[in-house]
């Protein structure tokens, strides 16, 4: 049955999960159709649908310190820690003016409404505005005593005044008209983070880290009203009255018999607390509070922060943007639960940085979520058709290093994870919650594996060097509630670290290999040694059973990948080929092939019977920790220090079905080719020749064309609709033909017409040109050469052949040769022709006299005398009057 089965031989990555945000600033388009977000020193432009890239602006080399979007989103502004100020055409990803301002980077940007006014404010204390079109400074404002960290322009474009806040503590309000600071507003006793104006433009919000925010009439400047938030506030926002969060708010108001009146203004806070307030200045009452947030920090673990870091209210009721210190962009809709009450959604979460990627599974019986344990304590479970997280598992304290899935007998989705908490977590899917905890180990947690038959425990292996089996038994199917797994059997089963765990398929045996460099095999479910697979020079990062034989694969760091019997623990196979450690391989295709990947930053496919590698990929930067593979559909998964998560599927069947169809396709293009021949439509069978990449037939048409009256003409009309990528492949052609002394001909007649069709100008703008020239030159001057060797060789035959008198003299140019009078002697020439043949033959004595003496003279040294007269008597043949 092995050899039935259809071997794969490519695979191909079909979607990728790139980091695209690391902090700082960004911004959203006017639709929301997109993102723009600050990646390290690059721009990263990202779908807002599913996380996709849909373009990267290089930078300098320097982080990203301040962005925004022109209101028409045709242009990015943009500025690092080289204090350079840059224009970005979103289109074309150019840089189209760019100039340098401030003293120090560049924290914070706005532009106007209008789009033609750039305000900008740096860690030089200052405000500036810069004229977009012209790149120069129009308005300089100094005052403020610290960091300028906020900026905006009133909404209002009438209203030509720039609110600034600083770490200074104040607000300031600067007057365009005038060029001076209005007012400066000062209330906050700490930084100021964010600013908001009200929708009627005369009531300015702003928000600060001691806590409050402070409401600000803008007629008079005077503070109306100061909320107590009791957390530092990160990003304040107001919303439209026609929006869906203002019109969800007023009617569950209306219900509950609360008023909020015309002149108050409703806003939203965020901050470190990590949940979502919504707040009436009227009375500084909050209307409502998120009740739970996975981004919620209790009081006891501030060291961990993890809150939002700033929020917009997205375009046309779209719903709240929230950015979290962890990189994660959360979107949220207000709507109504059953009970009439206020509940803020979570609709979408985009992971703009998932760190280093430690660990993978695929999730469901479809295999439609895939779950990842990165460098963080929390477990994120990808969709894979939208990529975006679906949801995030919370519990553990510490960095989850490995994970596992299963579906249970009862058909829950499980969910087991290790930490290094030094504990295991049992989780259900649907319900994503904790629904068991382990406890015991006296190490962080490095391998765990399910049951692959009964599903009703697990095993772990620690850094303790112990393996214990946990039995699901006892596990209690509440939603909430958290029971305690219990520890079935215990074994020291190595020297070192355990990295890696499999069960067998029939849950009689489970493998664990360890950074002692062994495999051990133990018999379940009382944990009894089977057999010790020793051969390793390094540890081993990876263990699995076959799913079809009794034996056991070993991936290594010492660049090795080990097929091991389990009766007698002998080494089967052994596979070469990484550069470097080996830190997963998975069986594939019902054992008869397996994938390994390693710290190399390479995939590789292998067929176990031949011990030969297939293919390999590199679609990594750097080492790859996880590979998971669908039991379904053997997709694969790959991730790694690179923090990509790259998805592949086999290509195998697709991929021979193309090439059946091309060559089907080319075979019919072959005849066409032919027929034209046929039809001497040469245009055609040029261009027909060039797309089948017939280079051979492209010659013999060439060829062909050039000893045609017309040649010029026809070749200039076949090469004319060429594109100058396939004038470059053309000349790539004609290099070759040029290096054949019997092709240069044809190579120089189609060298000739390119360079006479196509002006130097295109020619130089070409990709690669130089190279190809440099190939053409020499053999071309080596050809000339040689033809003027050949010529200069002619002259001396010619030389030679009028000694011999071989050669007849040339006629008088005013004799007409081909005239039949001139042929044919007159009846008055009859009496001169019998003088002039008696003088002939006298010469011919003559002449035969001396070339006896001449043949006696060298008759030792050359005989070929007699061939010269043969030469000589039939040209006399020839040139006599018969």
């Amino acid at each position: 049955m092995a050899s039935a089965v259809a071997l794969k031989k490519n695979y191909r990555c079909f979607q990728s999960l790139q980091q695209f945000y690391t902090g700082g600033p960004y911004a959203v388009a006017s639709d929301a159709s997109f993102i723009v977000c600050a990646c390290d020193d690059t721009i990263k432009v990202v779908e807002s649908s599913n996380s996709a890239i849909r373009s990267t602006i290089e930078g300098d080399s320097e982080p990203v310190t301040a962005l925004i979007l022109s209101p028409d989103d045709k242009f990015v502004f943009s500025s690092s820690h080289s204090r350079q100020i840059r224009v970005w055409e979103v289109s074309t990803l150019k840089c189209i003016r760019s100039w340098k301002g401030h003293e120090g980077p560049v924290m914070g940007m706005a532009c106007h409404s209008s789009g033609g006014l750039l305000a900008t404010a740096g860690a030089d204390k200052k405000v500036q505005v810069w004229d977009v079109d012209g790149g120069f400074c129009t308005h300089y404002f100094k005052g403020h005593k610290g960091v300028v960290t906020s900026l905006m322009f009133h909404p209002d474009p009438n209203q030509l005044r720039i609110f600034s806040g600083g770490d200074d503590s104040t607000v300031r309000v600067w007057d365009l008209a005038t060029k001076k600071c209005a007012v400066t507003l000062e209330k906050h006793q700490s930084t100021v983070t964010s600013i908001a104006i009200s929708e009627d433009g005369w009531t300015l919000l702003t928000a600060g880290r001691d806590k409050v925010v402070n409401v600000w009439d803008l007629h008079d400047y005077s503070c109306k009203t100061t909320v107590p938030t009791y957390e530092a506030v990160e990003a304040v926002c107001t919303f439209d009255a026609a929006s869906p969060f203002a019109l969800c708010l007023s009617s569950f108001a209306q219900k509950h018999g609360k008023k909020i009146s015309s002149s108050s203004v409703q806003f939203l806070t965020v901050g470190e607390r990590g949940i979502v307030r919504i707040w009436n200045s009227d009375g500084a009452v909050c209307l409502f509070e998120q009740k739970s947030s996975d981004l919620a920090v209790s009081s006891e673990k501030e060291e961990v922060k993890r809150g939002f870091t700033s929020a917009m209210m997205l375009p046309l009721g779209q719903g709240l943007l929230c950015a979290t210190a962890d990189q994660q962009f959360l979107i949220y809709d207000l709507d109504k639960t059953v009970d009439d009450g206020l509940n803020l959604a979570l609709r979408k979460r985009l992971i703009g940085y998932n760190e280093e990627i430690a660990d993978m599974r695929f999730l469901g019986d479809e295999e439609q979520y895939l779950a990842v344990a990165t460098s963080v304590e929390q477990i994120r479970v990808y969709d894979l058709a939208s990529m975006s997280c679906s949801y995030i598992l919370t519990g553990h304290t510490d960095v989850v290093p490995c994970i596992d899935t299963c579906v249970s007998a009862s058909g829950k989705t499980l969910i087991v994870s290790g930490s290094k908490d030094n504990t295991v977590r049992l989780w259900e899917a649907q319900s994503q919650c904790c629904i068991g905890v382990g406890v015991g180990h006296m190490g962080a947690i490095g391998a765990v594996a399910f049951s692959k038959k009964n599903r009703n425990f697990c095993i772990s292996g620690s850094s303790d060097r112990t393996l214990k089996v946990w039995s699901f038994d006892g596990v209690s199917d509440h939603v909430g509630e958290v029971s305690s797994l219990k520890a079935k059997a215990v074994v020291a089963a190595h020297d070192k670290d355990i990295n890696s765990l499999a069960v067998s398929p029939d849950d009689s045996l489970v493998c664990s290999g360890s950074q002692d460099r062994t495999a051990a095999v133990w018999r379940l479910p009382d944990l009894v040694s089977v057999v010790v697979l020793k051969g390793h020079k390094r540890g081993i990062w990876s263990v699995e059973f076959s799913p079809v034989d009794h034996c056991v694969i070993t991936a290594s760091g010492d660049k090795t990948i080990k097929l091991w019997a389990i009766s007698d623990g002998s080494c089967l196979k052994t596979f070469e080929g990484h550069t470097s450690s080996v830190m997963r391989a998975s069986f594939i295709t019902r054992g008869t092939q397996f994938v390994s990947c390693g710290a190399d930053g390479l995939v590789k496919l292998w067929t176990v019977k031949t011990q030969e590698c297939l293919s390999t990929y590199d679609q990594h930067e750097d080492k790859i920790w996880a590979l998971a593979i669908g039991k379904k559909t053997e997709m694969l998964a790959t991730g790694g220090v690179d923090a990509v998560v790259n998805l592949w599927h086999d290509s195998t069947a697709a991929e021979m079905e193309e090439a059946f169809r091309k060559e089907e396709e080319d075979v019919l293009r072959g005849q066409d080719l032919e027929n034209a021949v046929l039809d001497r439509d040469y245009t055609r069978a040029v261009r027909l020749a060039f797309e089948l990449r017939r280079p051979h037939k492209l010659f013999e048409l060439f060829s062909e064309v050039s000893r045609k009256p017309n040649a010029d003409v026809q070749i200039e009309k076949a090469l004319h609709p060429f594109e100058k990528e396939e004038i470059c492949l053309l000349l790539e052609y004609v290099r070759e033909w040029n290096t054949k002394p019997k092709l240069c001909h044809i190579a120089q007649f189609v060298l000739h017409q390119l360079f006479r069709i196509l002006p130097p100008t295109d020619l130089v703008e070409m990709k690669g040109i130089g190279e190809l020239l440099e190939g053409l030159i020499p053999y071309s001057q080596r050809h000339y050469t040689r033809i003027d060797r050949l010529q200069r060789s002619t002259y001396l035959l010619d030389y030679t052949l009028t000694g011999m008198s071989v050669v007849e003299p040339e006629c008088n140019a005013t004799e007409p040769r081909n005239d039949e009078d001139a042929k044919r002697p007159s009846a008055a020439d009859n009496g001169n022709a019998g003088e002039a043949a008696r003088e002939e033959d006298g010469d011919y004595l003559e002449t035969k006299d001396a070339s006896t003496k001449k043949r006696n003279a060298r008759k030792s040294q050359d005989r070929k005398p007699k061939k010269s007269k043969a030469a000589y008597v039939s040209a006399v043949a020839i040139s006599s009057p018969a």
